[in-house]
């Protein structure tokens, strides 16, 4: 294939402006709904998931935590539709930048340690100093738990993009071999061909289980500060 290794990470344009805000709003438009009393069996399907999702992450939750059931029930519908239809040929994924993946994650991480601060700011304050510190270790320790705290945001950012990003440059590079291989040896193709298809399961796989576990730890970090 003639195509760059990286040319399915570059922002798409459309006669020379950025399409990437087109393609991020994309996704919403798929999740049907109903005007009717009765629901089809889709969605039925649909809300039966969604009170799942959100009974499992808000269970820990007391009341002020749970008034962010849905901003988190939006994100990871959102975050598993985006990597969903990046799998698909030709198309392009959101989530494979670092600088959008940052964009969801420190407003999320900020409001989450700001409301920690507003309404508990002693137990904010304790993380930063374990129980039982001995004297000499505790300028050492806040400076290493403020690091551990402001590192969170990147964290989250940098594990769906590296999650994201990895499988599509594998998938790229076993579609390139199983083309190139083809006109050489028809049955290494064959097995090529199978080892990319049980790849693109795993990669399916892996969207659903990379949008729950950044909503997961969004979930996780409110939780403790409310």
């Amino acid at each position: 294939m003639n195509e760059n290794l990286f040319a399915s990470f570059i922002a798409p344009t459309i006669l020379g402006l950025p399409a990437a805000v087109l393609i991020i709003l994309f996704p919403p438009l798929l999740i049907p709904t109903s005007k009717y009393l009765i629901n089809n069996r889709l969605i039925t399907t649909q809300q039966w998931l969604i009170k799942l999702i959100s009974k499992q992450m808000m269970t820990m939750h007391n009341t002020k935590g749970r008034t962010w059931s849905l901003m988190l029930v939006s994100l990871i519908i959102f975050i598993a539709t985006t990597n969903l239809l990046g799998l698909l040929p030709h198309s392009f994924t959101p989530t494979t930048q670092l600088s959008m993946n940052l964009a969801m994650a420190i407003p999320l991480w900020a409001g989450a340690v700001i409301m920690g601060f507003r309404s508990k700011i002693k137990n904010a304050l304790a993380h930063f100093l374990p129980q039982g510190t001995p004297t000499p270790l505790i300028p050492m320790l806040v400076i290493i738990e403020t690091i551990s705290l402001l590192i969170q945001p990147m964290a989250l950012a940098v594990r769906l993009t590296a999650n994201i990003t990895a499988g599509h440059l594998l998938m790229h590079l076993i579609g390139s071999t199983t083309l190139a291989m083809s006109t050489i040896n028809l049955p290494s193709t064959l097995i090529i061909f199978t080892i990319l298809i049980l790849l693109t399961i795993l990669e399916i796989a892996v969207a659903l289980i990379q949008a729950y576990v950044f909503t997961l730890l969004v979930s996780l970090y409110l939780h403790d500060n409310t």
